[in-house]
Order: C-alpha cells, then structure tokens, then sequence
C-alpha cells in the first residue's frame, strides 16, 4: 500500500498558525512528527496530501493502491491494525471522523463500504492539543523507538541520574553535571544533543537530535525540544519545532512554537489566569476567542515569528507567522502573521524584509531559505487579511 496522509480542511484551519507552513502530519506531538509515528508503525514511506501552496515542498505519490490516512491522527495499536485491515475500496470511519480510505484512486472519497471504528484514538485538532496531549505521546513515542535497543551510558560522574530505566541517550549525546529525573516520565536524548552543566530535567522529555539544553536550566517536565533548538530558563509542557531558541532566562508554559522562532531574554509567558478561569483562545476559524476548556495554556507561534528581550506574554496568546513583537507592555492576545511592532501598536511586517531576517537567520545554521519557502510565506502575506488591519 502507498501511504498518504491528508489534510481534512476544517482540522487545518482550527490548527492555524501552525499550519499556515507545514501539513497536520508534520505537527510533532511526542518525540516524532505525526507522519514520523506512522511510518514507524507501518514500516513504511509516506506523502501528503496538502494545500496546493504547500504541495511542492510537501509531494504527494500516488500509486496504484492508495492508503489514504486522516494526518492529524496519532496512531495507536487498534487503529494501526483496523487501518492494515481495510480492503480496497474501503473507508474507516468513527461517527462522522474519516480515518482512512483505501483506494486505487487519486483522490479522498468515502466509500459506500463503510467500516466503523470504535476504539479510542487522538486526534490533534487544535492547537492546545500539542501540548495537552505531549506528555502521553513522549510515553508512547519512547516505547516505540527504544524498544529492544540499548542506550548509550551516560560517562559523565557529576550527573545525576533517578529512573536510569526510562532514560534513553541515542549517539552522540553530550551530558555534564546535571540531573536528570525520570521516575515519573521517560527522558530521550537524541543525537548529538547537548545538556549543558546544571540543568534540571525532570520527565517525560523529549530532546531531539541536534538539540541544546543550556546551562541552568529548568525542564519541567512534558516536553519537547525540537531538532536544532537551544532552550534555557525554565519550561513546562512545551513543544518547540525545529530550529527555535528560547535560549535565556525567562518561563515558556503550556506553549507551542513554530520552527525558526527566538524568544528575547526574559521574555516570560501567563499559562494561568490570576481568576483561575479557563482561557480563551484566538481562533481562525470564528475570527474570535473561543474557549480551550484548560485551565493552562500559554503561547502559539507561528513559524519565523521572534520577541524582543523582557516580552510578556499574557495568558492565550497567538502568533502568527513572521511577526517581530517587541516594547514594553503586554501586546494583545492575537498577533496577526507578518506584523511589526507590540503594545504601542503594530504595522505590516512586509515580506521582503521578513525575507532578508530569515535568510540572516538560516544561514547561521547553513539553512538555505529556498525559492519554494518564500513562495510559502508570500502565499501566507497575500492571503491573510489580519495583517492589513493591524496596520
């Protein structure tokens, strides 16, 4: 079977800023992206079936036996084997959630043979869901990529180790003079990341390849630190994609980050309301605030957005893509993408100059902004109207 993993319309736009850039399935929950779990559980390749602005960084391949598979899934034991059960020309379905298709043709149709499917499953249908759901994805991601493997040892004599069982250090790692806790959650080093001396970290915690730990920091626990990222400071249930820095001082809490994001020093975000009450949300879907049902959550940022030092977040706030926030002061709950500015106000962030700080950015890591990521990001200028009210 050839493997696809699409994007159901309305899903992209309720996980919007985070999906202005990238596919569902290239969200990462957990370790892994979500395509990254399905190859795993599959044991095979995959593509997507995305917007047509996205489509030439993100291909789809079909063939003749397509695998059709809803990409804001997490895949599970039960789903996994009622998915490999379906016969051609065959959908599974939970209530009015399509699962997957399995058909020869080149396009996502329900079938009129129906299977229903009753067990339990997580979709990521909204942006808090990363981070509400991260905890148990690390759990089930670690499972899936240790199991009968053997870590690397950890040589270093002044770090600290409780749960030494749930901790796992792929090539690579450096470690010094930290201590690393894991009895309530597992702990994955990935390759070649660092955890520099004095940092706490507390499980479950993902630190993916690449990555950085810097000195002193506070792990919180339930989170994950994308490829390439540095994160210092102190951080709770938190994803960051790749190649984002929250190098400095400063609390990221109940938060999502996008790729190439930089958090200024001690910038600090509210995951909690001081009346305790649940917290509101920017959504793109109701062009307004919409109810998380949590108590905690804190920032979404869209890929290539960066705060100045000492930036204050409040509780539920959203970044869109490319945006510069900077000054004093709280700026508001919702930051359109490509803007400029903070609290005093904001103006256009226009795409040439939003180009020119990428390509500064980028380069530092020898990552070339290609031709096909500007057409992205001006796809995203020309098609959101935010930008211009904000101006």
């Amino acid at each position: 079977m050839n493997m696809i993993l699409f994007d159901e319309a309305s899903l992209r736009q309720q996980l919007l800023p985070l999906t202005f850039t990238r596919p569902i399935a290239d969200l990462r929950v957990g370790i892994l992206t979500l395509a990254e779990k399905w190859k795993h559980h599959l044991k095979q390749d995959y593509s997507f079936l995305t917007e047509t602005y996205l489509s030439q960084k993100f291909t789809t391949q079909f063939g003749d036996d397509n695998l059709f598979i809803n990409g804001a899934l997490c895949p599970n034991e039960s789903l996994v084997k009622a998915i490999q059960n379906l016969s051609k020309e065959q959908s599974l379905v939970a209530g009015t959630t399509l699962l997957a298709v399995r058909t020869q043709a080149k396009e996502i149709h329900q079938s009129k043979n129906v299977v229903s499917f009753d067990g339990a499953f997580t979709l990521i249908d909204q942006p808090w869901k990363i981070f509400t759901y991260n905890s148990a994805e690390i759990k089930n991601d670690f499972k899936l990529i240790t199991e009968g493997r053997k870590s690397q040892p950890i040589t270093d004599k002044h770090t600290i180790v409780y749960g030494i069982e749930n901790i796992f250090l792929e090539e690579g790692v450096d470690i010094k003079a930290s201590v690393l806790n894991a009895e309530s959650g597992p702990i994955y080093l990935g390759k070649n990341s660092v955890v520099q001396e004095g940092s706490l970290i507390k499980g479950s915690f993902a630190l993916c390849e690449g990555a950085t730990v810097n000195m002193g920091a506070k792990m919180r626990g339930d989170s994950t630190i994308g490829p390439y990222c540095k994160v210092g400071g102190e951080v709770s249930n938190s994803v960051l994609y790749a190649y984002s820095n929250k190098g400095h001082d400063g609390f990221l809490g109940n938060s999502v980050l996008g790729e190439w994001c930089n958090l200024g020093a001690d910038t600090n975000t509210s995951n909690l309301k001081n009346n305790y009450e649940q917290v509101k949300l920017w959504s793109y879907v109701k062009r307004g605030f919409v109810n998380t049902n949590q108590q905690f959550c804190g920032l979404i940022m869209g890929d290539h957005s960066k705060c100045g030092i000492n930036t204050m977040f409040n509780t539920g706030t959203v970044v869109g893509v490319s945006s510069n926030i900077f000054g004093d002061g709280y700026p508001r709950n919702f930051i359109p993408s490509f803007s400029w500015g903070g609290a005093a106000g904001l103006t256009a962030y226009l795409p040439k100059k939003a180009f020119e700080t990428a390509e500064r950015v980028m380069s530092r890591r020898h990552v070339i902004l290609t031709e096909t990521d500007k057409a992205i990001l001006q796809h995203i200028f020309d098609n959101t109207e935010e930008h211009q009210k904000a101006s």
